[in-house]
């Protein structure tokens, strides 16, 4: 037991946000079986408040990449505080957004909310993110690269992907093999002892 989640631990430490893709393509059953094991997360009363559109169309990419950066070149220019821009800087992020239409897949995920087809959830954020964080998971375990991205607002991603209104989006995943050339921030996690307390 203790072998088995070590060894899973030291897998998921080399886990890295990767913003250069290779455009190789993706096996679309890998695709299906990370969305799959992400399915699998606890959710409240059961409702599974999720949705996740996997994006493989250039033209449809291109159009999320424009409507991305459009925001964003207003989030680094007007909304974002001078303190949140310095906490940004050693990862060297601006509001170019190449990696959503050099990846092969892009997956949005939308949390869902009532709706004519869909019923009340409960906790739907926190239900999402679970289910986030294991597609991230399986992602990493099948040797691709991923990125959380949340340009905000986010609803123009409604439109992009055709989804009603009830379903709000979530976060942006670019989905593939890194490129080449691909360059990671060197950052550190924080160690054991400082995020773990024992009572």
């Amino acid at each position: 037991m203790t072998a088995a989640v070590q060894a899973f631990a030291d897998r998921m430490a080399q886990r890295r946000s990767v913003r250069d893709f290779a455009g190789d393509p993706v096996p679309e059953a890998v695709i299906e079986a990370a969305i799959r094991a992400a399915s699998t997360a606890p959710s409240g009363a059961n409702v599974q408040p999720w949705r996740f559109v996997v994006l493989t169309d250039p033209e449809r990419k291109r159009r999320l990449r424009e409507a991305a950066e459009a925001e964003e070149r207003e989030f680094y220019r007007r909304r974002a505080s001078q303190e949140w821009l310095d906490a940004l800087a050693p990862i060297g992020t601006d509001w170019h957004k190449p990696f959503l239409t050099e990846a092969p897949v892009v997956i949005v995920v939308f949390e869902v909310h009532q709706g004519p087809n869909s019923p009340k959830p409960y906790y739907p954020k926190e239900s999402v993110g679970i289910a986030v964080g294991l597609l991230l998971t399986a992602l990493h375990h099948a040797g691709l690269v991923t990125l959380t991205h949340t340009p905000s607002p986010m609803r123009f991603l409604n439109e992009v992907c055709d989804r009603p209104p009830e379903e709000r989006p979530y976060v942006v995943m670019p989905v593939g093999y890194p490129a080449r050339d691909a360059r990671v921030p060197d950052l550190s996690r924080k160690p054991l002892d400082e995020i773990m307390i024992r009572r």
